[in-house]
């Protein structure tokens, strides 16, 4: 299949270079094809200029939003024949067959992507072809309020759905992401001079107002909640108990999140993450729980050169297992207790090459299915490019040491709200529930409740029917983790941790 890529010729930007490279390298692609266009109305400069200002006032790299010469798509210059699909992203072409064009909130070009971020929305991908919708997702960020990180995350999750949708094509996939009709135009929003000074002087209040409140206080900081499971759990209330919850204690020089409770060898323990502030490496704890709640502090029982989190443990075959989050080292990584609940050895890499987050693991019509959200690899971005939170994959193997296969519809969903695991998936009336994290507008906002309708190694597809957000019953701004086990029910949200205590003040 030959690809012609529609793009503008004097201002080619990062993004879509990345973007050229992965479709050639999409099998089944024979050729890759440029077509230069001249478009008149570009980003404006006032942009460009506020880009650089928020790179220096964050530190940020600029990265798929990048302008670079036009000699950056001489590779991709080639004598002109006629292609088998043409991918339009300046979007001034007749709708048509064999024809795809990109549309944010139903605006074409990229100038809408824009438009949807200054508006504050999150943004919505449509690919069409002929009026109909080939894929669709909505695009997170890590950085909302920041708009070079916003469309910088956007772009690299542009590539990811456009590449995943012509590898599709290309391999005879049929079926698209989403039914959806295509949604209304947003109203278009452009950034003035005054605008952008309005907009350069709040963020330069921001920055302070950042600045100080980390000096005041150690953030992120976490915790964790528990309650002995007597009756409905979260899933079944939809809502916070009435009975709330109770904190497990930490000595503000820490954090515990992500807890994750297991009976096994005649006891229960909760096992968390431990983020020492000191360090700013978590590492694997574990606490013991007896009839009136944690038995001292969590206990290191796992540690490596990098950043482990999200103490996925489970029993089988009479042994222990977990598998911790371990993003940093491009692994998902299999462990075994040979002294519950340390002695922590690792039996197995499940993926390697890969930035996965919250790995969840479920044994299901049986296959052992690994769901993960995954941070995209984009050139001149060795550590991944786009948000952690809005890309869900999905691996299978037959046993759940593996070896375990990719799905073929990879990332099967896009979207910040109900993408990313938050906990063990539970059966409830013959159906599976999954645990997830809203992070539309932030990292762990809220927590989602999403039934899985689908799964299997053609599809998958999810309804969500819940979401609980924290409130009075657990104070705090966030809510992302919820785990049960052992008559015991745990989440996580945060808190805040004041760099210095005062003697009888909490």
């Amino acid at each position: 299949m030959h690809v012609r890529v529609r793009l503008d010729g004097a201002e080619p930007r990062r993004w879509q270079i990345a973007l050229l490279q992965r479709i050639a390298d999409i099998p089944g692609i024979r050729a890759v094809s440029i077509d230069a266009a001249q478009v008149p109305d570009g980003w404006p400069d006032t942009v460009e200029l506020l880009f650089r200002l928020e790179a220096l006032i964050h530190g940020l790299p600029r990265l798929g939003s990048e302008r670079l010469p036009p000699i950056a798509l001489d590779p991709w210059r080639r004598p002109d024949a006629k292609p088998d699909l043409v991918l339009d992203l300046c979007g001034d072409l007749p709708a048509g067959p064999a024809l795809w064009q990109l549309a944010y909130d139903g605006r074409r070009g990229d100038d809408a992507l824009l438009a949807s971020l200054l508006a504050g929305v999150v943004p919505r991908l449509t690919l069409i072809e002929a009026g109909n919708i080939v894929a669709e997702g909505r695009l997170g960020t890590d950085r909302p309020g920041i708009l070079l990180a916003s469309v910088d995350d956007a772009l690299a999750r542009t590539v990811t759905l456009v590449a995943a949708t012509m590898r599709r094509r290309a391999v005879g996939i049929r079926g698209s992401l989403s039914a959806a009709p295509v949604p209304p135009s947003e109203p278009e929003r452009s950034l003035s001079g005054a605008e952008l000074g309005t907009r350069a002087a709040r963020m330069l209040a921001g920055a302070v107002v950042h600045r100080l409140y980390h000096l005041c206080y150690r953030a992120p900081h976490w915790r964790c909640g528990w309650r002995r499971l007597d009756g409905p759990d979260l899933i079944d209330l939809g809502r916070h108990p009435e009975t709330g919850w109770n904190a497990l204690p930490d000595d503000g020089h820490r954090f515990y999140a992500d807890p994750f409770p297991l009976t096994h060898a005649g006891g229960t323990h909760v096992f968390v993450e431990e983020f020492p502030h000191a360090t700013g490496k978590a590492i694997i704890s574990a606490v013991r729980f007896g009839p009136d709640g944690p038995e001292g502090p969590p206990v290191p029982v796992l540690e490596e050169p990098y950043h482990l989190s999200y103490p996925f443990v489970f029993a089988r075959d009479g042994e222990a297992w977990m598998v911790p989050e371990s993003s940093a080292s491009g692994t998902v990584d299999l462990y075994r207790a040979t002294r519950y609940p340390g002695g922590w050895v690792k039996e197995a890499t499940l993926l390697s090459g890969v930035v996965a987050s919250d790995a969840t693991l479920i044994e299901h019509a049986g296959r052992w299915w690994i769901f993960a959200t995954v941070r995209d690899a984009v050139p001149n971005a060795p550590a991944g490019s786009g948000s952690y939170h809005d890309a869900l994959c999905l691996w299978s193997a037959p046993d759940f040491r593996g070896p375990y296969t990719p799905h073929p519809a990879n990332p099967v969903l896009i979207d910040p709200a109900t993408a990313r695991p938050a906990g063990r998936i539970v059966e409830r009336g013959g159906r599976l529930i999954r645990p997830v994290q809203d992070c539309a507008q932030g990292y762990g906002r809220a927590l989602g409740l999403a039934r899985i309708d689908r799964l299997d190694p053609e599809g998958f597809a999810q309804t969500l029917i819940g979401r609980i957000e924290a409130g009075p019953a657990w104070s705090g701004s966030r809510l992302h983790t919820l785990n049960t086990g052992g008559g015991i029910e745990c989440i996580d949200g945060s808190a805040r941790a004041a760099r210095i205590r005062i003697p009888g003040r909490a």
